[in-house]
């Protein structure tokens, strides 16, 4: 009987040791070996030569285009998420609402999701040409322009569109993640709350924020992490150009590992983006609210 009770801890974990053994190799394996390209010399081919301890990293950041790449990876990451939250919010309320048509509506706003991004940035890139893009023509046609405009050919105004195409095209999962939230909220409270005089506004800051906030953190999170890592937007729209002007950290890899033949580096830096988004995921943690131990 002892001898049972003794072997039963240990059970479990000898059921999922094989894929636990499986994730920890494919999780590992490629950390560790970027880890030991960004401190050696590789050639454009992917050979590995000499150890050269951190030239890699110094090379990365005396790289001015780099220290501007930072700085424009972030304010894209802010602005998308913070654009996707703050629309994504009012759409989920609105299709969380009974009325006629409520499903046609949600199929609308969840098609986007089934469509490759890089079919979107293509499609976008069309949108936004000089010459035949839908955007100008009917700009052009509303009187609202008398000329095309160069919407891709100047950084000034090829970052903005393509933050705002970074906004719609991450509406739809958000929205999904929110309506999530909204379904598990009771309907009960908000009864209540209306016997009780409380408005609409009042529902909402009151009831419906704080109910929902565990999936907006999970939602800014998500999108944290998608948003960084984006790559098809800003390399199939402009390929971070023009002159570097929409270059983010996913953009500035690729074209370190892939155009430009430095592998080590591109290795280099693809440990920085993992330590921003470390410091990132903490943050997050750091700013849930603490629920152990409280009573009602």
């Amino acid at each position: 009987m002892s001898r049972t009770a003794t072997m039963r801890p240990t059970a479990p974990w000898l059921l999922i040791a094989p894929s636990l053994i499986l994730a920890l190799f494919i999780i590992s394996y490629p950390f560790f070996n970027i880890v030991y390209q960004s401190v050696h010399e590789v050639s454009r081919f992917g050979m590995i030569r000499d150890f050269n301890g951190i030239a890699n990293y110094t090379r990365i950041f005396t790289d001015p285009v780099f220290l501007d790449t930072v700085r424009r990876t972030i304010w894209w990451t802010a602005f998308v998420v913070g654009g996707t939250v703050l629309i994504s919010v009012p759409v989920a309320l609105v299709l969380n609402q009974d009325f006629y048509g409520r499903g046609i509506a949600r199929t609308i706003v969840m098609l986007p999701w089934s469509v490759s991004l890089t079919m979107s940035a293509v499609v976008w890139r069309w949108s936004f040409n000089d010459d035949y893009g839908m955007v100008n023509v009917t700009l052009q046609r509303l009187g609202l322009i008398h000329g095309p405009i160069h919407w891709l050919a100047t950084p000034e105004l090829a970052f903005p569109v393509e933050i705002a195409v970074g906004i719609l095209v991450s509406i739809p999962f958000t929205v999904t993640i929110l309506l999530g939230g909204l379904s598990s909220v009771p309907g009960d409270i908000y009864e209540a709350a209306r016997i009780d005089g409380a408005t609409s506004w009042q529902q909402f800051r009151k009831l419906t924020l704080p109910l929902l906030r565990p999936f907006v953190n999970m939602a800014i999170l998500l999108n944290i992490i998608y948003v960084f890592n984006s790559f098809p937007i800003i390399w199939v729209m402009t390929q971070g150009g023009p002159d570097n002007g929409t270059q983010i950290l996913v953009t500035y890899l690729y074209e370190l590992g892939f155009r430009l033949g430095r592998p080590g580096e591109a290795a280099a830096v693809s440990l920085i983006m993992l330590v921003m988004l470390f410091i990132f995921s903490m943050l997050y943690l750091r700013l849930q609210p603490k629920t152990t131990g409280e009573t009602v």
